[in-house]
């Protein structure tokens, strides 16, 4: 009886391989044809690690570190390996690794317990171990329990956040990743072996150090380490609002939602808001010279929203603001910049009329009249039938756009004329210690629910778009955000039990077929952890409203 064969495809060649060869057997085939390593697999269009056996008649498509889900894979299971050292260089049994929030190019983390002192010999003798495990290409194995088991193997380990987060979760299994003896919990998948895992490099920084890693621009170079220290120290103070709470985590969230207050939970959220939009106020007040409040950040970070809610804190502080949307003040349709695809660039600094801008602010710094544009989106041209404008001694000027903290926009004005704010909506909530919530996951739901409410856009329309918005952001938003006079983080730490509802449906309704389906897939997943918190407990004038609607600043 002869060798049993599987069939599969690949770019349009079938080929033959033994039944119980693995996927990585085939990757290594054809990793010369890959500029950067692969880590994943499609088969037949579901996402696959490396680690699986081929199966008879199958397409086959292999995902490189470069790509979303591979660089994702990457970065994770870097995490794992960075655990792992740790715990092996301190040998206890009682320190607790803590990954907090995205930093420079990699993870800002923490040690707890054990009277570590995270200095620069320690993390020399934890990348020392890292090296040592890429050398030994320490396999990741991985494992199914039933969640009794794995809740039990979690308190077993100590860590207790993830017994606690598996405790509201309805799943009846749970994967469990190790290498050598280390066993953890992680949301996504796994590279095979730490040989995968060379390129990282460990940065001390404040009470404990960053994780630096390559980009999915180059995959093989670990960037030079920049920190950005104001929105390093605006993500500390949001974890310690998250903190005053309790709530570290979407375990600790979940316990909160089943036994606790839920509207004391948001009203406290809320509260630390409106205190932060009111120190906000004051430090412009008290700036007698300022004339122009500029207000910048990525989409849905909820820039609408907080520019009428710190207007009223500067009506409160005896300031008379006048809202400016930049996005106003577009050039013709006619004159947009193009992509090399021939699409029109919205998001570059050239699809705005900086000059006629500058002449208006001017012009009004002179105390004349001036019209405000109003821009026709459908027509693709700025019309005059707006509101007329003509400064008093106590008016400020809220200006929201994407450029707002791009000195070239306000080339023509004094610095100590303008006050500029960075926001963004900010993770303060993690799953557990070991596995973050990506920043741009937390706008891209909130964002998923806006469009289909406002824009008539369903979740497919939105994930296909995101790529583009993500790169317009670290094209035009990112690099400024250092220049800001302050930042306002708008997320709250209680939004994704709210918007689970309003998302999940879009989602599921995207078809199994469609390029989105792995990334609705994704966001499935990690809206399971949360349990729901009912719209009725937001407040009117939340920034959550501008993307669930009932918005009583007329944003929505």
């Amino acid at each position: 009886m002869g060798e049993k064969l599987c069939k599969i495809t690949i770019d349009g060649v079938e080929k033959e391989y033994s039944l119980g060869t693995k996927l990585e057997t085939v990757a290594r085939e054809y990793q010369k044809e890959f500029a950067d390593d692969i880590v994943l697999a499609y088969v037949d269009g579901k996402l696959t690690e490396l680690t699986k056996y081929v199966r008879d008649n199958t397409k086959v498509r292999f995902e490189s570190s470069s790509g979303s889900a591979g660089h994702k894979t990457y970065k994770r299971s870097m995490c794992l390996m960075m655990v792992k050292a740790v715990h092996d260089v301190t040998n206890h049994t009682d320190i607790s690794v803590r990954i907090h929030y995205s930093i420079s190019k990699g993870y800002y983390c923490t040690v707890l317990g054990g009277d570590i002192e995270v200095n620069q010999e320690f993390l020399d003798k934890v990348e020392a171990r890292m090296h040592e495990l890429v050398r030994a290409d320490v396999p990741i194995d991985k494992r199914s329990l039933n969640t009794d088991d794995a809740i039990a193997l979690f308190h077993k380990h100590r860590m207790y956040d993830k017994e606690e987060l598996f405790k509201y979760r309805m799943v009846s299994r749970v994967n469990i990743y190790s290498m050598n003896e280390f066993e953890d919990y992680y949301y996504g998948y796994m590279v095979p072996s730490a040989s995968y895992l060379q390129y990282f490099k460990l940065f001390p920084y404040d009470e404990g150090f960053v994780l630096q890693m390559p980009t999915a621009k180059d995959t093989r170079t670990v960037p030079p380490f920049a920190p950005q220290h104001k929105l390093f120290q605006v993500q500390k103070e949001s974890t310690k609002w998250g903190d005053m709470q309790n709530i570290e985590t979407v375990g600790a969230l979940n316990r909160q939602i089943c036994h606790h207050n839920v509207s004391e939970l948001v009203l406290v959220q809320e509260a630390l808001q409106e205190k932060k939009i009111a120190e906000i106020a004051s430090a412009i007040s008290a700036q007698k010279s300022v004339k122009f409040v500029l207000i910048a950040g990525p989409s849905s970070s909820g820039k609408t929203t907080f520019s009428h809610r710190l207007s009223i804190q500067l009506k409160a502080s005896g300031l008379v603001p006048h809202p400016i949307a930049v996005d106003n003040y577009f050039v013709e349709r006619e004159d947009t910049p193009r992509e090399a695809d021939g699409t029109y660039n919205f998001e570059c600094l050239e699809a705005v009329d900086v000059k006629l801008f500058n002449d208006h602010m001017q012009r009004l710094l002179a105390g004349e009249e001036v019209v405000i544009p109003t821009f026709d989106f459908i027509e693709g041209k700025k019309k005059y039938g707006g509101p007329i404008l003509k400064l008093a001694e106590n008016d400020v000027l809220v200006i929201e756009g994407i450029h707002c903290l791009n000195p070239k926009l306000t080339e023509s004005l004094n610095n100590d004329q303008k006050f500029k704010i960075y926001i963004s909506a900010l993770t303060q909530l993690n799953i557990d210690e070991h596995n973050r919530i990506p920043t741009t996951d937390g706008r891209l739901l909130r964002r998923i629910v806006r469009d289909a409410r406002m824009r008539g856009a369903d979740a497919k329309k939105t994930i296909n778009m995101w790529d583009s918005v993500r790169r317009g952001e670290e094209e035009n938003i990112f690099p400024y955000q250092e220049e800001a006079d302050v930042m306002f983080d708008s997320a709250l730490i209680y939004e994704l039990a709210v918007l689970k509802p309003y998302v999940e449906a879009q989602l599921f309704a995207i078809e199994k077929n469609a390029p989105e389906y792995v990334e609705a897939k994704r966001l499935l997943k990690f809206l399971d952890y949360f349990l729901v918190i009912s719209s009725e407990n937001v407040p009117a004038n939340s920034l959550l409203r501008e993307f669930i609607g009932g918005n009583i600043l007329g944003t929505s």
